[in-house]
């Protein structure tokens, strides 16, 4: 099977290397930048600017390869793949929820961004506390670790940039 996905637009924010980026969004502080979508896109826009925040889908351009098993960043020990957020993944696809700060045309300003400049977005959904929000459930091997990463950022363990190709932005 095969499986083709077409960028609906590009972040641009003020990450242009993966290390010392923020490793979530509650790390990024506000830091702003914005999602670029392409005019024939631009009618799916409609009705979003209602929204305090939105879940950004997308492709992990400069990650490379993966690992079924990982030393995760708020972590030293190796975990299971699929029991970390690291981006090294089978299928490089990445998910942040982002304040909607605003639209102008096809352009989304937004901030708590962890996102690297010229990333590919893949797809935009609303942000709906009502159905988005879990009362606490459990957290596996996080419990009592999720404080662990004070700076909250990339210090580098999964960088990689052979799989970064520089002509995505072109579209």
């Amino acid at each position: 099977m095969v499986i083709v996905y077409r960028p609906i637009g590009f972040v641009h924010s003020p990450f242009t290397e993966p290390i010392g980026m923020p490793i979530q969004p509650r790390f990024a502080d506000g830091a702003e930048g914005t999602v670029e979508v392409f005019e024939d896109f631009g009618p799916g826009l409609a009705d979003l600017d209602g929204f305090s925040h939105i879940h950004l889908i997308y492709h992990l351009h400069c990650s490379s390869g993966h690992a079924l098993t990982v030393v995760p960043y708020m972590d030293t020990e190796q975990r299971g793949l699929f029991a970390t957020r690291s981006p090294r993944r089978p299928n490089p696809i990445g998910l942040s929820v982002v304040r909607l700060l605003g639209i102008t045309g096809t352009r989304l300003l937004v901030a708590d961004l962890d996102i690297l400049d010229g990333t590919p977005v893949l797809d935009i959904k609303p942000f709906n506390p009502e159905v988005d929000h879990r009362e606490r459930g459990r957290i596996g091997w996080m419990e009592g670790v999720s404080n662990r990463s004070q700076t909250g950022v990339a210090d580098g363990r999964f960088a990689g940039t052979d799989g970064c190709d520089p002509e995505c932005r072109k579209g």
